[in-house]
């Protein structure tokens, strides 16, 4: 045996030991019966040989890694937020919502049209919007928040007093129903003079600020928990093979919304209305919209991306 095969043989010993089996250096010394400096130097030799490689796997490289890999299959920016493994939903949409607060804030330019839906994410977001010079900035409710029960109008001045106080910006309220009953009474409201400039301040957004909503999952969206759709509307959803929504729209997994009735009654701007805007920020949390994301992704209305690591994952892991 050569002294550069009997040298490599130490080495991988001593590597094992260190390495695999976890034992100190002064540990291996006395049972390679060698002195600690000469395994220092076997496990140098280890690693500037190949016989050992060293990987440090860092939380932030994975992250990142997850946020390439969505930007290059979708074609948008994603930021991808850590949360603990046993994080509760409550927390990962905190940790989500402060993350998007300061996106939205970098978003927002003097003279922005700021288009925001409704929603718990949405009022998470509101909480923790930081306070930004900007001039001539006017929030605009992007869709109606009333159903049997309330007018919604107090919940949603409070969600867009948030994002008004953020901005100093002019406040823009559309207090109509988030579903209408019928599909006439919607187009005829649509033709109301004061009706129609909300309507057209939406379309001529800069922003659009929204969450989604999903079918499934627990707690279930407020669209789906709040009142707003009854057994029969959801059984229609069902069969439209509804997985979510964008704005009171509802949406397949594939990204469609041709045939999904409910459209025709939903307050919010359509998904070729949403794409015209330039800036469609998307915020979402938890593992239960991992298809209502990867329809909107599909439908292709978001530019910009803020999710928790877990549906990040999820998303990326389930293709698309």
């Amino acid at each position: 045996m050569t002294a550069h095969s009997s040298r490599s043989r130490d080495a991988l010993r001593a590597a094992q030991l260190y390495y695999l089996q976890h034992l100190t250096m002064e540990a291996i010394a006395r049972e390679m019966r060698v002195s600690r400096s000469s395994v220092s130097r076997l496990l140098t030799y280890a690693r500037d040989s190949g016989l050992v490689e060293i990987q440090v796997h860092s939380p932030q490289e994975a992250r990142s890694q997850l946020e390439l890999r969505i930007a290059e299959r979708y074609g948008i920016t994603a930021h991808v937020v850590p949360s603990a493994v046993r994080a509760s939903e409550a927390d990962r949409l905190e940790r989500t919502a402060r993350t998007a607060a300061h996106r939205v804030a970098a978003a927002v330019g003097d003279r922005a049209t700021v288009g925001v839906a409704w929603g718990a994410t949405m009022s998470a977001i509101a909480r923790h919007l930081p306070s930004k010079t900007a001039h001539e900035v006017r929030v605009v409710q992007m869709n109606g928040a009333a159903n049997v029960r309330t007018t919604g109008v107090s919940y949603s001045a409070e969600l867009l007093g948030g994002f008004g106080n953020a901005f100093a910006a002019s406040v823009y309220q559309f207090s109509v129903p988030a579903i209408f009953d019928d599909p006439n009474t919607r187009r005829a409201l649509w033709r109301e003079r004061s009706v129609s400039r909300v309507l057209e301040l939406q379309a001529s957004s800069d922003v659009y600020v929204f969450g989604l909503g999903s079918r499934i999952g627990d707690p279930r969206s407020r669209i789906y928990s709040g009142g707003y759709l009854d057994r029969d509307d959801l059984q229609e959803l069902v069969r439209a093979g509804v997985v979510g929504d964008c704005g009171t729209v509802f949406y397949r997994s594939d990204g469609s919304t041709d045939g999904v009735a409910m459209n025709e009654r939903s307050s919010g701007p359509s998904l070729d209305t949403v794409r015209r805007i330039p800036h469609r920020l998307c915020v979402v949390s938890g593992a239960a919209k991992r298809d209502s994301l990867r329809g909107a992704l599909a439908a292709r209305i978001i530019t910009e991306l803020v999710v928790d690591e877990e549906l990040a994952r999820l998303v990326v892991e389930a293709g698309g």
